[in-house]
């Protein structure tokens, strides 16, 4: 720790500028690969991680989701969906239980975890009984086993985060090419 320190020391400002700059584009490009998958995908959160244990067997806590939200692909019975309900911040990830098709093109969607012994009604919001296709962010299309359980310790240690958000940009800033 003490020679990243000194490396920032010994850098004029021209290079320290350099290193601002080049952390700044790794950061866009970043941003950029997010928003293009948005496109590519038509899911507002193309990628996401299982976090409880809810879909076990299927999916464990911390698999990485990768979602696609066509409008044109219809939700069926069986799929694996990722949804979001009012006054809730964080997506679920659960199977499509039942589809009602009303002739006036509306679908209400009712969905269930794997694990669990009921159906999701618990879960969304107050006086709501079914999802609608606007609650839906995408469906599983492939998934990476245990990728996401960074992402888990990150949120479920705030330290372990900015200890490893505090060494990324540290890299950055002393890694000379």
């Amino acid at each position: 720790m003490l020679d990243c320190v000194e490396d920032l020391k010994r850098m004029n400002k021209r290079q320290l500028l350099y290193q601002f700059l080049n952390f700044g584009m790794i950061v866009s490009s970043a941003l950029m690969i997010w928003k293009g998958l948005m496109v590519v995908t038509g899911s507002e959160s193309p990628i996401v991680v299982v976090l409880s244990g809810s879909m076990e067997p299927a999916f464990h806590r911390g698999d990485l989701l990768f979602l696609t939200n066509h409008k044109e692909d219809p939700v069926r019975v069986g799929d694996i969906v990722v949804f979001k309900v009012e006054g809730r911040d964080i997506p679920i990830v659960h199977r499509v239980l039942k589809i009602h098709e009303k002739n006036n093109g509306t679908v209400k969607i009712l969905t269930k975890g794997d694990n669990n012994s009921v159906d999701d009604r618990g879960l969304y919001a107050p006086g709501q009984l079914w999802l609608e296709k606007k609650d839906i962010v995408g469906r599983a299309r492939g998934f990476v086993p245990y990728v996401g359980i960074v992402t888990i310790l990150m949120n479920d240690y705030p330290k372990f985060k900015y200890a490893v958000l505090g060494c990324l940009g540290l890299f950055v800033l002393i890694h000379r090419d």
